[in-house]
């Protein structure tokens, strides 16, 4: 992922130097095991973890290691033998009865473990945002609207405690993908541990925090990591669907919520006037990114046989991006929820536009209760209602003035109906359920 999209937190989960330090403690930690079975000589491990200090944290050889893959052709073993040159003599006992893939599917569960984690732990400072933005407006006004059209009040507060409780379903998806996908294996060339003791996979994987695959062939199989990169893209369009609303929000026309705009900020090299919603607009386009390496990961769940590498290119790239960029995302949707500009007056005006025919249901549950059919009574309050909105006229006026409707509801109970408090008078209700199903 491109630095203007990386947050360095999760960059450095991703980094060749992670990498290869992670790789390294699998090695390690594969010969204490083996050593503790009395397959390697004794004190080897011991002496190989001081031969690698040099190295640790992070201060790998990738140059000669990169310099040695152009001839080996083979990144597992141009590694080994980059370590090796390091750690000296008791190098020649690490990766005994080793596959490739035992260090590489062990690498990277516990880089998509970490990556994971992060994410929930950024989610959540989200999901804090949200909720109290929600809190904030839970009785400011606004048109719902379903296809576009106004239908009926709601408020604001309802609007995002409903984003909030689909980012905490989210929340709940990913940390299951975690388990799910947190599984490594030590099981030697195509699984069978021909020249390994399944304890020296127990020992690495309670080591690294990892569950050992109950079975491999010669890779961790890939449908685990493909549920994790779907909850990963389910979370990213979640964020998507949020910035849609504000883009739509913002519209000069509608101009009921906004982003931020930050003093010196530009919003157009042409036109001096322009402020516009590009925070929500990169989201959406970040969302697509993220579908795209879901749609890749679940096109290297079908390998050839025992494994082929086929998935490697793809999860070289994808690995690090999708986890970049959905942790970007959750960064900046942080600060766009935090910052963003609600305006009350506009959302209150908008809902004057149509002179109150949101009223129109209200009065026709009125008609009925006062006798009439449901038939008959939404004929006549949408006759009513079609002429206010092709006339420009308040939908009260005209159906005062219509005798089929004044001779069943008074002017008074017509008023009555026409609250538009009473539409969200259990937001309370609503919020509290939303977010006691957080806790």
């Amino acid at each position: 992922m491109i630095d203007r999209y990386t947050k360095p937190e999760m960059a450095a989960i991703w980094s060749e130097q992670r990498k290869a330090a992670i790789m390294l403690e699998v090695e390690l930690l594969a010969c204490e095991g083996m050593e503790a079975l009395g397959t390697v000589p004794a004190g080897t491990s011991a002496a190989c973890r001081e031969g690698a200090a040099p190295m640790l944290p992070e201060n790998f050889p990738l140059a000669r290691i990169d310099e040695l893959d152009k001839t080996l052709k083979h990144d597992v073993i141009a590694f080994l033998t980059g370590v090796g040159e390091v750690i000296g003599e008791p190098a020649r006992h690490l990766h005994k009865g080793m596959t490739s893939s035992d260090v590489l599917d062990t690498t990277l569960a516990v880089q998509l473990k970490q990556s994971g984690e992060l994410i929930v732990k950024t989610l959540d400072t989200v999901l804090e945002v949200v909720e109290r933005r929600s809190r904030e407006h839970a009785h400011t006004l606004c048109m719902g609207r379903s296809h576009g059209i106004h239908a009926e009040p709601t408020t604001f507060g309802l609007k995002l405690a409903i984003l909030w409780d689909e980012l905490r379903r989210s929340r709940v998806r990913i940390e299951r993908a975690i388990e799910e996908v947190a599984v490594g294996q030590i099981s030697g060339a195509v699984g069978t541990f021909a020249h390994l003791d399944p304890q020296v996979e127990a020992h690495v994987m309670k080591h690294l925090g990892l569950t050992p695959a109950p079975a491999s062939n010669q890779v961790v199989q890939r449908d685990r990591h493909a549920h994790y990169f779907h909850c990963l893209a389910l979370l990213a369009t979640t964020v998507e669907k949020i910035a849609v609303e504000i883009r739509h929000l913002q519209r000069t026309e509608v101009l009921e919520a906004q982003e931020a705009f930050t003093k010196g900020q530009k919003g157009s090299s042409a036109m001096p006037h322009k402020k516009n919603p590009i925070l929500s607009e990169n989201l959406t386009g970040q969302a697509r990114l993220a579908r795209g390496y879901a749609n890749m990961a679940m096109d290297n769940v079908a390998l050839w046989h025992e494994r082929d590498i086929s998935h490697s290119s793809v999860e070289r790239v994808a690995g690090p991006d999708a986890n970049i960029c959905v942790h970007f995302m959750l960064v900046r949707l942080r600060g766009l929820m935090d910052g963003l500009i609600v305006y009350p007056e506009t959302m209150l005006a908008n809902m004057e536009k149509t002179g109150g025919l949101f009223y129109a249901q209200r009065v026709m549950l009125g008609l009925v209760e006062s006798g009439l059919s449901r038939e008959e009574s939404y004929a006549l309050v949408q006759r009513n209602a079609l002429r206010g909105w092709e006339e420009g006229r308040q939908l009260l006026e005209l159906l005062k003035a219509d005798e089929d409707v004044s001779s069943r509801l008074s002017d008074e109970e017509l008023d009555g109906l026409a609250d538009p408090a009473w539409y969200v008078r259990r937001a309370d209700v609503i919020l509290d359920r939303v977010f006691a199903a957080g806790r």
